[in-house]
């Protein structure tokens, strides 16, 4: 089993800064893909940023050249960077992890899409 769990949310003024971590944790082989989603009230959950194991990421466009997503394989965590914050920013924040696990002695390996269980970001004046 594998787990995720973010934190670094909290409330930010408008053109503010915030750094979300998600740490993984569990019966980890290698991650693969990881990445941030977020999901704003009454609103669809959305792709912010991914990064591959190898450093190429990706952003939504309504966040490049504001928020940097890195991460540090040998603690298998993930970062989002987040400045000149906006109001349209507010959002459950969501970590994922596209993980190769350890299986049982008949399976040696399990693929795995993990969750964390959100960190809430709120960008108000």
């Amino acid at each position: 089993q594998v787990q995720l769990v973010e934190s670094g949310g909290g409330l930010v003024q408008p053109g503010g800064s915030l750094r979300l971590s998600c740490a993984a944790s569990g019966s980890i082989f290698t991650i693969y893909g990881m990445g941030w989603y977020r999901q704003a009230p009454g609103k669809q959950r959305e792709l912010v940023a991914t990064i591959t194991s190898g450093g190429n990421t990706n952003y939504v466009d309504s966040v490049k050249g504001r928020f940097t997503i890195s991460r540090d394989n040998a603690k298998n965590t993930v970062y989002l960077q987040m400045n000149s914050l906006k109001p349209e920013d507010t959002a459950v924040y969501y970590c994922n992890a596209e993980v190769m696990g350890y299986g049982s002695s008949s399976s040696r390996f399990v693929a795995l899409d993990a969750w964390g269980q959100g960190t809430l970001v709120t960008v108000s004046s």
